[in-house]
């Protein structure tokens, strides 16, 4: 008796294990949609806003002026970082996640997942957009305003100040948070207020290559594919010389922890 009663147990105790396994299973497959849909959201609201200004000012004849168009982005990037950045992090930017991964404060495995729903998001605000206003203003596509060269360059500095200002945000853990959304929110405002007739101020590749898909203006979607991408290495190689490796603060503020 004592030997089926322990045999009994030991089943009784692995299907307990096993439950308690696909449970946990079940809640990180829900956190990582959960993180997946913070980012399409977030991206989605942002593209709307920055593309849509663009849209808005040609369909209404001036009405939004440049300042606010370039501004808007900004606050509304803070506004997402204080709604969802606990879930996932806030980035809605393929370049900041991509310098959280090489920075090894986020995982390589959820890269690609953050990718997608950053782009679909990108993608499904400019399809709004075209659906309301069609193909005026090109969707809001970022183009190069006094040539190629400046645009590239141009994306790459203000990209790097962009990424160092959120690395830096990142690994402080005293401005970690709400605080981090004023400074990134501020810096979005900043880079577009001076150099938004140059390139656009994009700084987000999946930004731009929402409505340059949507609206076949692809000739110029390298620019912001390379010029982020040499941006967020700059800022990742000088956060490296600044601070050194990742910290707790930096890995908890990337995955929004």
């Amino acid at each position: 008796m004592n030997t089926e009663r322990k045999a009994l147990l030991a089943v009784s105790g692995s299907q307990e294990a096993l439950r308690t396994k696909e449970q946990k299973q079940t809640q990180r497959r829900y956190r990582m949609l959960r993180r997946l849909l913070a980012e399409l959201i977030g991206t989605f609201f942002l593209t709307l806003v920055a593309a849509g200004g663009d849209v808005i000012a040609v369909v209404s004849h001036g009405e939004v002026s440049l300042a606010a168009r370039v501004v808007a982005p900004g606050l509304l990037v803070m506004a997402m970082i204080y709604s969802v950045g606990n879930l996932s992090g806030a980035h809605f930017n393929p370049g900041v996640t991509l310098a959280f991964a090489l920075r090894r404060d986020f995982p390589w495995r959820r890269v690609p997942g953050y990718w997608i729903a950053q782009i679909l998001g990108a993608v499904l605000a400019a399809l709004l957009l075209r659906s309301l206003f069609g193909l005026a203003g090109h969707i809001g596509a970022t183009l190069p305003g006094y040539g190629v060269l400046p645009a590239v360059v141009m994306e790459i500095v203000l990209t790097f100040i962009l990424l160092t200002v959120i690395l830096a945000t990142a690994t402080n853990e005293k401005i970690v948070g709400h605080n981090a959304a004023l400074a990134v929110g501020a810096t979005v405002a900043l880079a577009g207020l001076f150099a938004a007739p140059i390139s656009g101020a994009s700084m987000n590749t999946a930004r731009s290559l929402g409505p340059m898909l949507v609206s076949g203006e692809l000739t110029f979607a390298w620019i912001y594919v390379v010029g982020p991408l040499l941006g967020v290495l700059l800022a990742v190689f000088l956060a490296w010389l600044l601070r050194g490796g990742t910290t707790p603060a930096a890995i908890q503020a990337a995955r929004g922890e």
